[in-house]
């Protein structure tokens, strides 16, 4: 079980990885939607190059992570970083799930546009999931 939430895991994060990776270089694809905007939709934040690259290879990083907890692949690490440490992904995705109660997350308020709409069928549901994965994977291995 713990190899198949691992790929499962890994799968999701390279691909995010990747749309990252596309927004930084430039790509339009998808852009729209993803990031926050006020009900007049004016964003309400502009992520450059930098920012994107950033994520995109956080989110990689997530996905060997989750790689080396699964023990899909073999890495030197101290247990408590491996333990600990990989607790922290989940807890990110579970909290963006949450979110900050305005613009992002289940219990957002601005409800209306075309991100939080995706937010609320998509993203937070993905985020949860990722959050739900994480915890089970750090419970049983």
């Amino acid at each position: 079980m713990t190899i198949s939430i691992g790929l499962v895991l890994f799968v999701i994060f390279l691909s995010l990885s990747g749309l990252h990776f596309y927004w930084g270089v430039g790509g339009k694809w998808g852009m729209e939607a993803s990031l926050p905007t006020q009900e007049n939709h004016e964003k309400v934040m502009n992520p450059g190059l930098v920012a994107c690259f950033v994520v995109a290879f956080g989110l990689l990083g997530f996905g060997i992570f989750a790689l080396i907890k699964s023990q899909l692949i073999s890495f030197a690490l101290p247990s408590w970083l491996l333990n600990y440490g990989f607790m922290l992904i989940p807890t990110i995705f579970v909290g963006r799930a949450v979110g900050e109660f305005h613009y992002v997350g289940f219990f957002k308020k601005i409800k209306n546009t075309k991100f939080a709409q995706m937010d609320t069928k998509y993203y937070s549901p993905l985020c949860l999931f990722i959050g739900i994965l994480g915890i089970i994977l750090a419970i049983i291995s």
